[in-house]
Order: C-alpha cells, then structure tokens, then sequence
C-alpha cells in the first residue's frame, strides 16, 4: 500500500495563502481559514501541498488501509474553493438550500467565490460537520 501524500505537515500555511491568485481568491481564502479556525477551535495547518486543515481524525477501513486526515479543511483550487466535509452532506440539505450559490459532489462543497454565500450558517455547518468527524466511529477501529 502506498504512503498516503496528503499528509499534516509544517508548511506555512499564511505563505501559501500569500501566493493564492487571483486576489479575490486569495482574500476568500483567509476568510475560509479564519471563519474554519472559529467553527473548529482549532489552528490551521498544511495537509499536503495545498490543504488548509483544521484538527484531525484516524480512519481505519474494513480493507485495512488507515490513516489521518483533517477533520475539516479547505483548498483555493483554481475553478473554486473547495471545503470538505468529511462525512458529506445528508445531514445538510435544508443548509445548503438557504447557504447560496455552490455545488457538491460526495465530501466537497465548491464556491466560485463568498459572494452570496452565508458565512454564518456555513460556519455552523462546518462546525457541526468537524464535530460529527472527531465523535465519528470509524469501521474496523
């Protein structure tokens, strides 16, 4: 089994913020991670090469692969930002109706950009979300 690549690590997560672009994106970004640092309590950290993570969860799979991961986090890609929501989204469907323009796919909420979207209730759901991963009871752990 191959080591897993998006590990924690002790990159500078405010020189990688510094070097997002465009602007907009980067000025959303640091919005993200102060808005993930409140719904967390906890600090941001470099995940890889390019995600921002906040706290952590172990995982260990019935087919015995297991690791950590960021039981929250985000990344500035270069069509969207993308937070991750590490248990999806069945527990959020009346959020996203109100949260504004985004789209999903299994465990990513993907936003052009903050405008139109509700800071509140987005960083009630990603707290919600980093809770339900810390208390989450993986298989086979």
């Amino acid at each position: 089994m191959a080591d897993p690549v998006t590990v924690e690590n002790d990159g500078d997560v405010d020189a990688f913020l510094d070097a997002v672009t465009p602007e907009r994106r980067r000025e959303d970004a640091r919005t993200l991670r102060a808005l993930l640092e409140r719904a967390t309590g906890q600090p941001a950290r470099m995940w890889g090469t390019s995600i921002v993570g906040f706290g952590r969860y172990h995982y260990r799979y019935a087919s015995g692969r297991e690791g950590d991961a960021p039981a929250a986090g985000f990344s500035p890609r270069k069509a969207n930002l993308s937070v991750y929501f590490m248990l999806g989204f069945d527990a959020f469907a009346d959020d996203l109706a109100r949260l504004g323009p985004h789209t999903t796919s299994v465990s990513c909420l993907y936003l052009k950009s903050l405008d139109g979207v509700d800071l509140a209730l987005l960083e009630d759901m990603v707290g919600r979300s980093y809770r339900d991963v810390v208390s989450h009871v993986w298989p086979g752990a």
